[in-house]
């Protein structure tokens, strides 16, 4: 069976799927990947994050995690891979109001639940009326639901409270 070839886009589930191994190399790589020894969180948020979105919330450099990630496995390693998202907005943005935020999702629950917290903020950012501000509360980037938010237009802007606590406002 040919084994999975490691680029940015690849999920962590698949990847420890195919090289269970590469577990401890991940972890060592960035301290909030421990996270992935909770067995919950596995089957839910490593599902749907990729590599590309795990260097981002690991505060790594894609390409260093790609080749060391690739390096362990005995693949090639690319100096050049792309990046799939943009910049993600941590400076306070223009049009941004405290007094517009009309409501506020605390994915940790749902997270800690074994839930994916993806379609209820979905959900209710398309609810939002003009000027109006969603706040989610993770703890971690969700980088996964800031790329969606993204893909669909809408103005996000991704504020660190601490090393477990992000809080993300969307606006149309």
């Amino acid at each position: 069976m040919e084994k999975l070839i490691i680029t940015p886009k690849t999920k962590i589930f698949d990847l420890l799927e195919a090289y269970p191994q590469l577990e401890d190399v991940l972890i060592a790589a960035a301290p909030p990947f421990k996270k992935l020894r909770n067995p919950v969180l596995r089957k839910t948020v490593a599902k749907i994050t990729s590599l590309s979105q795990a260097a981002t919330i690991g505060g790594l450099k894609v390409e260093e995690l790609i080749n060391t990630l690739r390096t362990e496995v005995g693949q090639k390693t690319s100096d050049d891979i792309e990046v799939e998202h943009g910049n993600y907005v941590t400076e306070k943005p223009d049009w941004f109001n405290e007094n517009e935020v009309v409501e506020a999702i605390d994915i940790r629950e749902m997270l800690n639940a074994g839930e994916q917290p993806v379609h209820e903020v979905l959900s209710a950012v398309k609810k939002l009326e003009p000027n109006k501000i969603l706040k989610v509360i993770a703890p971690f980037i969700p980088a996964p639901l800031i790329d969606k938010s993204l893909s669909l237009d809408y103005k996000h802007w991704l504020d660190k409270k601490g090393e477990e606590e992000y809080r993300v406002f969307f606006k149309l």
